[in-house]
């Protein structure tokens, strides 16, 4: 595998919230996506999920608290925990999650 410039993936993605598999790590899957300032609806995971500004800002509520995670931070969202991204997030947001096909 060679080196993966996360930013310049995210900018080539055809659509805005449409995320792109990296690579995996175990079973955990390491994904890209561009955010570029649409809510999202909320939804909820059977497991846990970090989520990785790589630039610029994530809008999030999650469990009914307002959360904004900027450049350089991470947040870790629970397994089962509602959350939604709301208007203003804009940016590279790396997401790594558990995949269930995972080898």
């Amino acid at each position: 595998m060679s080196v993966i410039d996360i930013r310049s993936t995210a900018v080539e993605l055809p659509d805005a919230w449409s995320s792109h598999l990296l690579g995996q790590v175990g079973g955990a899957g390491v994904k890209v996506l561009r955010m570029d300032g649409r809510p999202l609806a909320s939804e909820s995971h059977d497991t846990a999920e970090a989520l990785l500004v790589m630039d610029g800002t994530l809008q999030l509520v999650a469990d009914d608290i307002e959360v904004e995670v900027c450049a350089g931070e991470m947040y870790i969202v629970e397994a089962g925990v509602e959350h939604a991204v709301r208007p203003g997030s804009r940016g590279t947001l790396v997401i790594i999650e558990y995949i269930s096909n995972a080898p």
